[in-house]
């Protein structure tokens, strides 16, 4: 069987079975490896805006020069809605594209159980459909968790995968510190329980997700062989280098027995990011679990995602050496940039240490949950909120104190994303659902089956055209992201076929591009001049396509129209409603002049990936609506009054 893997992991797959495999990988003398170069979430918004020109480019480089790769990782976090949301690309087209051109590498994407590769949770036969397209385009290795480690909440997915006949690995998302006798919560004994259960539901392999990048050497020596020993099933361990100190994890792991870990290509490596492919090779080069991956061809190819990545230094996070404040806070690498993104949005670039001791109360007043989308993005959206509106801890768990909690806070309490390990704290959750009842049973069990061949019509009427399978899939994922996707293809074309540079910062005058829209089919365009901006604030453009002149109209999006000053409600004044934070408006619930009771919903703010809702703090009627939905407001300013009180 070892003579066969230079045929690559894909074809051993398919020669075995997933059963066969997973015995293959325990079978072997060295570790397996997994590079992470090719997904979505690494240490900026530089991996999040990776462009399919430049994966696809370099795709049958790696089938040819690294087989020895255990596989490759497509499709995790947030790829699914970036691709559609900010680079109007098909996550789709991706993943046909990279295994057209490498057929014998196994490809991986993580799965959110009932959440699919989304914030919510999903009717069963919506997220069983999702996972037979991903397997039928492509994906071999399905990474399933659950945001708070509940398996009951995983059990639908994983059975999908093994109705595809593709490989299974249960994970388990590490948290705390297994040999902190403070935190006996995530003791050896809970994840050797919870990998029990994995193994009984059918997982090949056992994923060790440590999202945050909080697992010590130690603990993960303890960890993996307990694992192991346990389940006598691989195990593959992830994990980001926030801290500084993961590759020394991943050493550990090794030694300790795993069978596989997630590492990336050197430029793209370290902090949020995964460790350093080419120095854990190096490590273990000579030594008895050495790869087998030949370091130059990890420094080629390091070269070229370097030259990659200076196109998107504008993206760049200013994070620049690793952070032991993890240790406190706990966030996910995924996480971790964008919540700084958040905050720098919402004008708390300066108070970022506030943000994360904010976190790190909030995970503790939710009794020291599992934080990994949606669970961490929960966490976040409170700590955001608490640092926004000056609101303490204390003040959130005084029960007589009105706090305006986000939707995700609230959709948590209400047990939406399943239950936590030790339930949830009672007095919190009375505070959050003010009366509203809890469901205690798997979520989904509660979300009636989706009438798949209605929301097929349905999106063909909202794009005006046919949808394949894998864009059904799509709209049944992010029916409003996709829709705006295909809208805009519809009007721009395949912008993904377009240099990394050009899509980002625009042409240059006098700046010529190649540009491949099919095999054989190439545009030169040539970029010649601006115009002036005319009275409607549009201006023209002068290209040549093909050496034939060409001119387009389009908006300057340079000239901003003037804005008037949204009023701030009065301080004190008990009638008029003032935004908690800075947003924009979502829906708006009530009228003017309608009755409401406390507790009613009277209006969201969205900002970023986060909803408030804004409740009646007092029952009274509607007198005036300051806002209109789609507009921008910052932190205190007017949204509503009540009539006065007489």
């Amino acid at each position: 069987l070892v003579e066969v893997l230079p045929k690559g992991t894909k074809q051993l797959l398919d020669d075995l079975g997933p059963e066969k495999f997973s015995a293959w990988m325990l079978a072997q003398d060295r570790l397996l490896v997994t590079d992470t170069t090719m997904r979505d979430a690494h240490q900026s918004l530089l991996a999040t805006r990776m462009r399919t020109y430049d994966i696809v480019q370099v795709a049958d480089a790696y089938a040819h020069n690294l087989p020895q790769m255990f596989s490759l990782e497509c499709w995790g976090g947030a790829t699914f809605d970036v691709a559609m949301r900010f680079l109007n690309e098909s996550p789709w087209d991706r993943l046909r594209q990279v295994r057209a051109k490498v057929p014998n590498i196994l490809l991986q994407m993580l799965l959110r159980g009932a959440n699919g590769v989304g914030y919510t949770t999903y009717p069963d036969n919506v997220v069983q459909e999702f996972v037979k397209q991903a397997a039928s385009s492509g994906v071999d290795l399905f990474r399933v968790f659950d945001s708070l480690n509940w398996v009951e909440n995983m059990r639908v997915a994983m059975d999908a995968v093994l109705e595809s006949g593709k490989l299974l690995e249960g994970t388990i998302c590490y948290t705390g510190d297994l040999h902190d006798p403070a935190r006996p919560k995530y003791d050896l004994k809970y994840y050797v329980t919870m990998a029990r259960e994995l193994s009984a539901a059918g997982s090949h392999i056992i994923g060790l997700k440590d999202m945050a990048g909080l697992a010590k050497p130690d603990a993960i020596t303890t960890l993996v062989r307990g694992l192991k020993e346990e389940t006598g099933l691989p195990v593959h361990f992830h994990t980001h280098d926030t801290s500084g100190i993961a590759a020394a994890s991943v050493l550990a792991a090794s030694a300790a027995g795993a069978d596989a870990v997630d590492l990336a290509m050197d430029s793209l490596s370290g902090l949020t990011s995964q460790p350093n492919l080419g120095s854990v090779v190096g490590a273990l080069r000579g030594r008895e679990r050495d790869p087998g991956i030949d370091a130059g061809q990890i420094r080629a190819f390091s070269d070229y995602w370097e030259g990659v990545r200076a196109q998107y230094a504008a993206f760049e996070s200013d994070l620049r050496f690793g952070a032991s404040e993890v240790y406190l806070h706990e966030m996910p690498g995924g996480q971790f940039t964008n919540l700084k993104e958040q905050a720098r949005s919402l004008g708390l670039e300066e108070r970022w240490h506030d943000v994360a001791r904010a976190y790190a109360d909030v995970n503790d007043m939710l009794g020291d949950i599992v934080k990994v989308t949606p669970s961490s993005k929960m966490v976040g959206d409170m700590a955001l909120m608490m640092v926004s509106a000056d609101i303490s801890r204390d003040e959130v768990q005084d029960p007589d104190k009105e706090i305006a909690f986000p939707d995700s806070v609230r959709s948590f309490f209400r047990g939406e994303l399943g239950q936590p390990p030790g339930g949830f704290p009672s007095a919190l959750q009375k505070k959050v659902l003010a009366g509203e009842a809890a469901m205690t049973d798997r979520p989904g069990a509660n979300v009636p089956s989706a009438d798949l061949n209605a929301l097929r019509a349905e999106a063909e009427k909202k794009i005006a055209r046919r949808v394949s399978d894998e864009e059904f899939n799509a709209y049944l994922m992010y029916p409003d992201v996709f829709t705006t996707y295909a809208a805009h293809r519809r009007e721009y074309g395949p912008v993904d076929v377009l240099p990394s540079n050009t899509f980002f910062y625009g042409m240059q005058p006098d700046e010529e591009i190649s540009v491949e829209l099919e095999a054989g089919k190439i545009l030169v365009i040539r970029y010649q001049a601006m115009g002036e901006t005319d009275e409607d604030g549009f201006v023209k453009m002068f290209f040549e396509l093909n050496g034939q002149p060409r001119t387009i109209r389009v908006p300057n999006r340079e000239i901003a129209a003037s804005v008037e000053r949204h009023p701030q409600a009065e301080e004190g004044n008990p009638d008029q409603v003032a935004a908690p934070m800075p947003g924009v408006i979502g829906t708006i619930a009530v009228t003017q002049g309608q009755d409401v009771e406390s507790g009613d919903l009277l209006m969201n703010i969205e900002a970023m990936k986060m909803e408030t809702a804004i409740r009646a703090a007092r029952p009274g009627r509607i007198h005036a609506i300051a806002v209109k939905a789609g507009m921008s407001v910052d932190a205190k300013d007017l949204l509503l009054e009540y009539a006065p009180s007489t």
